[in-house]
């Protein structure tokens, strides 16, 4: 067991608590903790496609006990972003309920006419006609965001094109970069801070990527815990120019 000093715990989901539809072992164990001693905690996803509440029923049901308002979504980032450069703004939106709801709940109204914003968000099911619509809009003057710019993400069968990918084919044909709010955007987790009112001297960012989760908690001021049940293993770590504050096997071997 390695002890973390840390007071406050952000984590991301997939790879830290979740591995596809199992848990991590010690995963359960580990928030139940969090849970019992108060420690503050948030579970951290670029995913945009469900609600925080969608996400925590599924975690429940992989027997990971985490509130509703314990999961902080890139859709969620990506509204209280908007909220603060243009409240009450309108956006056309590429998307699913995670997305359009968490845009309703800051007082958006969702236009295919001359909307402020064209929102680009997670989806199973890319429309080339939502897409088509989407890119005429940008040339007309709408500002361009995307949630997150993963390019490949799990579907059934294997991998799909997720919304980074979808961001480049309409960047291509725009001329207009997206701004992404999601990870590793660091936007994402100093909003995460506020949240939870705390410190970022005081709070640990667990992640299972370097070039996501451990950069944006570098760049963010926090301490950093790659855990190896993901992405990036061990023997990966020496190729990027930053370092984790420590490499652990998992969650399950953090003592709080």
């Amino acid at each position: 067991m390695t002890k973390i000093q840390a007071k406050n715990f952000i984590m991301d989901m997939d790879g830290v608590i979740v591995r596809g539809s199992q848990p991590v072992p010690g995963a359960a164990e580990f928030i139940k903790k969090l849970q019992e001693k108060a420690i503050p905690f948030l579970v951290l996803t670029n995913n945009s496609i469900y609600t925080p509440r969608d996400l925590a029923n599924r975690l429940r049901f992989l027997g990971i006990d985490v509130p509703d308002d314990r999961v902080y979504t890139s859709a969620i980032a990506t509204a209280r972003f908007l909220h603060g450069q243009r409240p009450n703004g309108t956006a056309y939106t590429i998307g699913e309920a995670g997305l359009t709801t968490a845009l309703h709940e800051i007082g958006y109204v969702l236009t295919e006419h001359d909307p402020e914003y064209v929102v680009l968000g997670e989806t199973s099911t890319y429309s080339f006609e939502r897409i088509t619509r989407a890119i005429r809009l940008i040339l007309g003057g709408a500002r361009f965001i995307a949630t997150n710019p993963d390019p490949i993400g799990p579907a059934e069968g294997g991998l799909a094109p997720a919304t980074g990918a979808v961001a480049a084919l309409i960047e291509k044909a725009t001329g207009v970069a997206p701004y992404y709010v999601g990870k590793p955007n660091p936007l994402m987790l100093r909003t995460a801070l506020r949240v939870l009112d705390v410190h970022s001297e005081e709070t640990a960012m667990i992640g299972d990527r370097m070039d996501t989760d451990i950069v944006m908690g570098t760049e963010s001021g926090l301490e950093t815990i790659l855990v190896l049940t993901g992405v990036t293993q061990r023997d990966q770590v020496e190729r990027f120019p930053y370092r984790p504050t420590h490499i652990l096997e998992s969650v399950a071997t953090i003592e709080v």
